[in-house]
């Protein structure tokens, strides 16, 4: 095969070891190659950066396996000429084969000859908001989980709070639990603690706050606040770095939210997953297979079998379902006609990662064009239908009911 890459080398990396396989020319019109291990600490990836600089090494490719990739890359990045985090299911080698040094070697050699593809690896600025994004996420998620625990002991004791407001932690709930932490527990003075509309259901209140709200519960439920009160306050100051970071890509920001069902934190994840520079997505379609929000191809012998959507960011994929959601409770816009169509054939979930795939490339033509979102309305797919074809189909069926139907057009 062709030589693609004249200086090139892969790196296997574990935890603690980074094995690393370099092809070069020997100068006699054939190739060189040279294998070294490499520690991972700092110093040791520095060792590294001087072996691959002495073999004068222009592009240099790893596996994106777990984490342990990440200091790695960091301090090549500055140092090599171009380095590659490749996709570990493009990298599987002849089974039976499989040892560090050459999984090292094979790797060389699919570079050396342009077999395989770099993953997208966003700027420094973006991986920083990446990570906090993500943390975020996983933060919230917790703190619906500690919510559900104290719904949970709420249920244990007795205290059926949820059978009448619309939340456990609203301010009139929250106000609630801690007094029955602080030992209320007469079911009159709870309820009158009420607030808002949900002051109109103090009977029902009364009825549902009379339980059984013991000492160990109230240390429970003192204990779940205190963690939700210590989440809630790290996601806050998780925000505020987060829109500092993204101060210099406000306008990309606004362009995002224009979407519906896309609120200020979406548009926040989609900038740390795909970044503001579309150049590195030659069209939306790219952008969405590289998300693994579109389907797969799976044919064989001629017939097209059901195509799963891809694997891509989970991260990216969560947030535009639910993206596609929030869009589906829209008034009146083609997103939310996209997914009352969708959803009556295929169903709520297919409905809502359809949607969330509109959301990613209507998201790219916004960034690559620098405007704002025009909608096309939520009659859009009923202007496209034959009316005529319809309307046979309608009368047709009026028919098969035992109905005569006569057409007359509407006075104008």
């Amino acid at each position: 095969m062709e030589v693609i890459v004249e200086r090139c080398a892969f790196l296997d990396v574990h935890r603690d070891s980074v094995v690393a396989c370099a092809r070069t020319p020997d100068g006699q019109g054939g190739r060189r190659e040279e294998v070294a291990e490499f520690g991972t600490t700092t110093s040791q990836l520095l060792r590294l950066a001087d072996w691959l600089g002495e073999r004068e090494v222009t592009l240099v490719g790893m596996e994106a396996t777990g984490v342990y990739w990440k200091p790695v890359h960091w301090v090549l990045e500055g140092q090599v000429e171009e380095v590659w985090v490749i996709n570990a299911r493009h990298m599987r080698n002849v089974p039976g084969r499989k040892t560090d040094v050459a999984d090292a070697i094979w790797g060389a050699s699919l570079i050396e000859h342009g077999l395989v593809r770099p993953s997208f690896i966003p700027p420094e600025p973006f991986r920083a908001l990446r990570d906090l994004t993500r943390y975020r996420k996983g933060l919230a998620e917790e703190r619906s989980r500690e919510v559900q625990r104290l719904h949970k002991v709420l249920e244990d004791a007795g205290v059926k709070l949820s059978s009448v407001a619309s939340h456990v932690l609203t301010k009139s709930g929250r106000a609630m639990i801690d007094a029955l932490i602080a030992g209320e527990r007469d079911s009159a003075v709870l309820a009158e603690m009420a607030k808002g509309r949900l002051r109109s259901k103090i009977p029902q209140l009364q009825d549902a706050l009379a339980g059984r709200f013991n000492e160990h519960h109230a240390l429970i439920a003192s204990s779940m606040l205190a963690r939700i009160d210590k989440i809630d306050a790290t996601i806050a100051t998780l925000g505020k770095r987060i829109d500092e970071l993204l101060d210099p890509y406000e306008a990309a920001v606004t362009l995002l939210v224009t979407i519906p069902g896309v609120s200020t934190r979406t548009a926040q994840v989609i900038l740390a997953e795909i970044a503001a520079d579309m150049s590195r997505f030659p069209s939306a379609g790219h952008l969405a297979s590289w998300a693994g929000m579109c389907s797969g191809n799976n044919e064989s012998a001629g017939k097209r079998k059901n195509g799963r959507t891809t694997k891509g960011s989970k991260w990216l994929r969560k947030a535009l379902i639910e993206a596609g959601q929030a869009a589906g409770r829209t008034k009146n816009t083609y997103l939310a006609a996209q997914y009352a169509q969708i959803r009556g054939r295929r169903g709520p979930q297919r409905a809502a990662v359809a949607v969330g795939h509109s959301i990613l490339v209507i998201a790219w033509h916004l960034l690559t064009n620098g405007e704002p979102y025009n909608d096309l309305g939520g009659d859009y797919f009923d202007k496209r239908r034959n009316n005529t074809a319809r309307q046979r189909r309608l009368v047709t069926q009026l028919e098969a009911l035992g109905h005569k139907v006569t057409l007359e057009p509407a006075a104008a």
